[in-house]
């Protein structure tokens, strides 16, 4: 196993090199496979309420297109740099592949914090930024989607200045995008549902009754509030939660719809929630649960606290929310870590599924999308779980060899255009 310094972008090298290994990918495919397609840096110009001048700066990452168009969300986010976007969009490439989805992988975002900006500051910065992308991006090109920072607001903007320049409406160009303008029924839950699928995956698979298990979930946003609904309405106890300014706990158990509807009702955390404890997001982490679901950012699991991580399963909703060396140390010690590129794969997968219905002009229903989804998760996860037994080597790493193998194959099958 190889190990790496600790980065997202580290760490997303270093799944690489062990799948490459395994794999046994020369030297020059490995680093084809490593090398992005196309990485950007663009200036976005901000003209704030006051009339002042802000330039900040923004980033698009095309990793690889070998299987298709490119695939990944826009991250509105403080910490947001080059080689994070570079990390995410690996890790696209590989989901993508994993699932059997006919995309490449990309990211993109820009380094802001959006609570700091009002809602036409927003729309001109998402608008300007767009604008430099428009060269780059579109239904055969790229296909950006929300995350960190984001959400169908910020893609209808998208959507309609990328239309504005091609002079009619390209519903295609994004997915996540409102219904009323081309999105898709269960596109709003759709990775928060994966994650669900996983977690109980797992269980049957550990022979474990999820109506007797408790659940930490930590980054109670898009992902993991929704995700602890699910798993909560399923059957299991969901007995903490965080968001970015701490947890809450309670041993017996929360609701997570009524914690949703008291952030809807103007609350700006789940701290101080009644009826329950507040806690730390580095203690939520090392609660004594049987299953813990990462969904806030990455690195939040390293050698400096894996080993006071007690949950035998671990159930990634956040993209490499464990770093290289912590997952060593989870393998040696028999967790089980449903990866990121498994777990979190329902988003582009109804992504996909928005994309083919605006492409057909013909949409599904929210029932058929969710069977669609839990077939395709279902389906991932077996191919994952029986590469892993039967080669002994872990989750991850099973998920890597196989989305790995796929995008080498398709290298092979294409050749190199000289």
């Amino acid at each position: 196993m190889i190990l790496g310094s600790g980065s997202a972008w580290d760490t997303a090298c270093v799944q690489l090199a062990n799948a490459a290994r395994h794999l046994g990918l020369d030297d020059g495919m490995h680093d084809l496979l490593r090398t992005p397609r196309r990485a950007i840096t663009v200036s976005v110009p901000l003209q704030r309420d006051d009339g002042q001048l802000t330039v900040l700066t923004g980033y698009r990452v095309q990793h690889n297109l070998a299987r298709g168009p490119g695939k990944g969300g826009i991250r509105f986010h403080p910490t947001t740099d080059l080689d994070e976007v570079k990390a995410l969009a690996m890790w696209m490439t590989w989901k993508c592949a994993l699932m059997g989805i006919p995309y490449g992988g990309a990211k993109g975002g820009i380094a802001v914090e959006p609570a700091m900006l009002s809602l036409p500051e927003r729309e001109r910065l998402t608008r300007r930024y767009a604008a430099e992308l428009v060269p780059l991006i579109g239904p055969e090109k790229d296909i950006p989607a929300p995350d960190v920072g984001t959400d169908e607001q910020t893609m209808a903007w998208i959507m309609d200045t990328y239309s504005a320049h091609t002079g009619y409406t390209t519903t295609g160009v994004v997915t996540g995008k409102p219904l009323s303008i081309g999105g898709s029924a269960g596109r709003a839950g759709a990775t928060s549902l994966g994650v669900q699928l996983s977690v109980f995956a797992a269980l049957r698979e550990t022979g474990r009754d999820p109506h007797a298990m408790t659940i930490a979930v930590q980054g109670f946003g898009k992902v993991g509030a929704l995700a602890a609904q699910y798993l909560h309405d399923a059957g299991c106890t969901v007995v903490a939660v965080s968001d970015v300014k701490g947890g809450i706990y309670n041993p017996q158990g929360l609701n997570p719809a009524a914690l949703i509807r008291h952030l809807a009702g103007g609350a700006e955390t789940v701290v101080g929630y009644p009826g329950t404890d507040t806690i730390t997001n580095d203690e939520l982490l090392e609660l004594d649960v049987d299953v813990l679901v990462p969904a806030a950012l990455e690195g939040v699991i390293t050698v400096e606290n894996v080993d006071r991580v007690r949950a035998p399963i671990i159930v990634e909703g956040a993209n490499g929310p464990v770093t290289a060396e912590a997952d060593q140390v989870l393998d040696d010690r028999g967790v089980l870590v449903v990866p990121d590129i498994l777990a979190n794969g329902g988003g582009v997968a109804v992504s996909y599924f928005e994309w083919v219905q605006d492409i057909q002009a013909y949409f599904w229903s929210e029932d058929e999308v969710s069977d669609r989804l839990r077939a395709l998760m279902d389906r991932a996860y077996r191919e994952v779980s029986l590469l892993a037994t039967t080669q002994k080597i872990s989750m991850r790493n099973a998920a890597h060899v196989i989305g790995v193998g796929r995008v080498a194959d398709a290298h092979r099958t294409r050749g190199l255009y000289p």
